[in-house]
């Protein structure tokens, strides 16, 4: 109830509601630009931060956190191009909604879904943060690598039509992670004497092509076909029958991102995935998935903002960053003097409420925004595609050249542009690609600790509740849809006798 009261004070000073709504603003803007991000924003703002009273610069962080996580949506949905990883899998079923001409719908439910998620994983993170970082510190190398293979099961039913095809482009994605310098022997694999490449392929510049550069190419290639957009369709919001059909699915979401936020290096980006994937296997319109499921847009975008919440938890209680984004935040709190742990709790509560109350206010204020911008945003999908999609590709190869203003970056992304076309165009997936990429480096790494940890004894993992807990579940997801193929086929005999 006292932190309840500071965070309402915090929210009633002037100043800090001029913060929320200027970081609210820059963080949806920079979101949405591919590319960019929380990471970048936080790190530009690092500077200023410093230099901030310590709530209100800690504040700022958690501000700009939250509204580029929401932001990423809006070109994930408008143009195919996630502007942060953590919107990828929106744009499975949000930029069908936009081709088809329902975009302002698509934006209304990922603004609905980011903001009640957001405000339930703050909650949480409220409550019990330091329940859940004991949780978290339960996690070794083991459950990690237990994690990392439940994540990569997903591959099996996550997008597409076949689960080979589905495995085979999952595990290119992994052999991607594989490229560069190996920390642990020093050994350099894979990069063909390119020293670009010693640190490895970044998710951003291959997202940036596979998704903004492949949808370009495909595009190119209907350039005679005529689109039949209505105007007043395009603008409009979701009913009220579409928020009621969604509460389950935002719920659903809230959970599977606030756990796994909890976890470090795991983060949005695998819970956006993980929320998906489930979503998708207990849905009762599952075909639609793929094809412009509002529950598509609700699941992913609800995880991935409740995420943000729970990636807070190790970082204030633990010290531990969840993410990038946190690990920022830690160097910003460490700068000011403050100092993570269990501690902060007690010698430290008007920061708390300060952070606490900052990403309360950020989410009301982005659902606001959302909401009265979906009707304007939305129009960008009227824009004739021999204009917008060259334009595109110009911001996609700014954002691919900004992260390091290296040209080698620009070449990575025009590679993964040609890839994602041909993919598509015959039938693979690019999610699996970079899920893949994403999780095999945690796959690798864990694997590795395991392996130093259990003196090579591999099978030690088996003996750790939580990690056989998950590696059983990966075991029926990737069974499952072939359990429901051969099900649906004994009742057609059935039914036929």
């Amino acid at each position: 109830m006292e932190t309840m009261l500071l965070v309402l004070q915090f929210l009633a000073d002037p100043y800090h509601l001029a913060l929320i709504l200027g970081g609210t603003f820059v963080g949806v803007l920079v979101g949405a630009l591919p590319g960019l991000g929380s990471v970048i924003l936080i790190a530009l703002l690092l500077p200023f931060v410093v230099r901030m009273e310590p709530v209100a610069g800690i504040a700022l962080c958690g501000i700009v956190y939250c509204a580029t996580i929401y932001g990423g949506s809006i070109t994930a949905i408008l143009i195919n191009t996630p502007g942060t990883a953590a919107a990828a899998a929106t744009t499975f079923d949000g930029y069908p909604l936009a081709e088809r001409g329902e975009a302002g719908r698509a934006l209304g439910v990922a603004t609905f879904s980011s903001a009640i998620a957001g405000i339930i994983g703050i909650l949480v993170m409220i409550v019990a943060t330091p329940l859940l970082a004991r949780i978290a510190y339960q996690f070794g190398p083991a459950e990690y690598f237990a994690l990392a293979v439940f994540g990569m099961s997903m591959l099996a039913s996550i997008s597409g039509k076949s689960v080979i095809k589905n495995f085979i482009a999952g595990a290119f994605g992994v052999l991607l992670a594989t490229m560069g310098t190996d920390l642990t022997t020093g050994i350099e694999r894979f990069t063909f004497g390119q020293a670009d490449l010693s640190e490895g392929i970044r998710p951003v510049q291959m997202m940036i092509g596979i998704f903004a550069g492949g949808e370009l190419l495909r595009q190119a290639t209907l350039s005679g076909v005529q689109r039949n957009i209505v105007a007043d369709a395009v603008a409009k919001l979701p009913s009220n029958a579409d928020f009621k059909r969604l509460w389950k699915t935002v719920l659903r979401g809230s959970g599977i991102g606030t756990f796994i936020g909890i976890l470090p290096a795991e983060g949005g980006t695998v819970a956006a995935m993980v929320a998906y994937n489930e979503e998708k296997r207990w849905s009762k319109n599952r075909d639609e998935f793929g094809y412009g499921a509002i529950e598509g847009v609700a699941a992913p975008e609800s995880a991935n903002n409740a995420a943000t919440g729970g990636t807070m938890v190790p970082t204030l209680a633990l010290g531990i960053p969840g993410g990038g984004s946190t690990a920022i935040i830690l160097t910003a709190m460490l700068i000011l003097g403050l100092r993570p742990g269990p501690q902060l709790f007690t010698d430290q509560p008007n920061l708390l409420a300060g952070l606490f109350g900052a990403m309360l206010g950020a989410n009301i204020c982005f659902l606001v925004l959302g909401m009265v911008g979906a009707k304007y945003f939305s129009r960008i999908t009227l824009i004739p595609t021999t204009i917008l999609w060259p334009m595109v590709f110009c911001l996609a190869a700014l954002g691919a050249y900004s992260l390091q203003q290296n040209m080698f970056d620009v070449g990575i992304m025009l590679f993964f542009s040609a890839l994602g076309y041909l993919m598509k165009r015959h039938g693979y997936a690019p999610a699996p690609i970079v899920m893949g990429l994403i999780l095999g480096e945690l796959i690798e790494s864990s694997l590795k600790q395991s392996y130093l940890i259990y003196d090579g004894n591999l099978f030690a993992i088996l003996q750790q509740p939580i990690a056989l807990a998950f590696l059983v579940l990966a075991v029926l997801g990737v069974a499952s849809p072939f359990i429901a193929k051969g099900i649906g086929a004994l009742r057609e005999k059935r039914t036929s006798k």
